[in-house]
């Protein structure tokens, strides 16, 4: 039976966001303020939802307008707030991929993200990348994990899901993934998605 490993990307590869500030400020507003509705918009964002429509929204309930302009900013500043990769992570994965494990990842992601991690050298060990905001479904539904099965032409349990949230564990495991819980590189070890030592 062929085997795929499946990872996240936020908070797995990489590391949590350190742009709200810098967002933050760019509208003029506390980061307090500003947090909150980062996050309430960001499953809409995450499903497909156009860069300015998301930045709109929230400028719209801080009482700040976001023209096309402010909105490329904002979607450049959070980009690289995502982009700090993990260096331990990028190590594990480098090794899987280098033995010859069949790797792929499911994001939940803007589109607008999405061009920008395809171009990253860390992307290359990916054999499928698939993002939420290309699909316009997003974890834990179960759709989007029947899309990426049906692009790794894979059953269920021939595959190996590691998030960093629980919620889309459970939906994982729902859709028949062997799913974990991802608290740093240990997980993917005692999961059994070592690299192997040799013959």
């Amino acid at each position: 039976m062929s085997e795929w490993i499946v990872f996240d990307y936020g908070e797995v590869i990489c590391g949590r966001t350190d742009a709200l500030p810098r967002l933050a400020a760019t509208l003029g507003v506390d980061v307090a303020e500003f947090e909150p509705h980062y996050w309430a918009f960001r499953d809409r964002y995450d499903r497909g939802g156009p860069d300015l429509e998301y930045w709109g929204a929230i400028g719209e309930e801080l009482g700040v307008a976001v023209d096309e302009s402010t909105s490329d900013t904002l979607t450049r500043i959070d980009i690289e707030g995502w982009s700090r990769v993990d260096p331990a992570s990028l190590e594990l994965i480098g090794a899987l991929a280098e033995s010859g494990a069949a790797l792929a990842l499911l994001s939940n992601a803007p589109s607008s993200f999405a061009r920008f991690a395809e171009r990253q050298d860390w992307a290359r060990h990916f054999r499928v990348r698939v993002f939420s905001g290309d699909e316009g479904v997003a974890k834990p539904d179960r759709e989007i994990f029947e899309r990426l099965l049906a692009r790794l032409g894979a059953q269920a349990g021939e595959c190996v899901f590691f998030d960093d949230r629980q919620s889309n564990v459970d939906g994982a495991r729902a859709a028949g993934l062997r799913a974990h819980l991802w608290q740093g590189v240990e997980t993917a070890v005692k999961a059994g998605a070592w690299v192997p030592s040799g013959p």
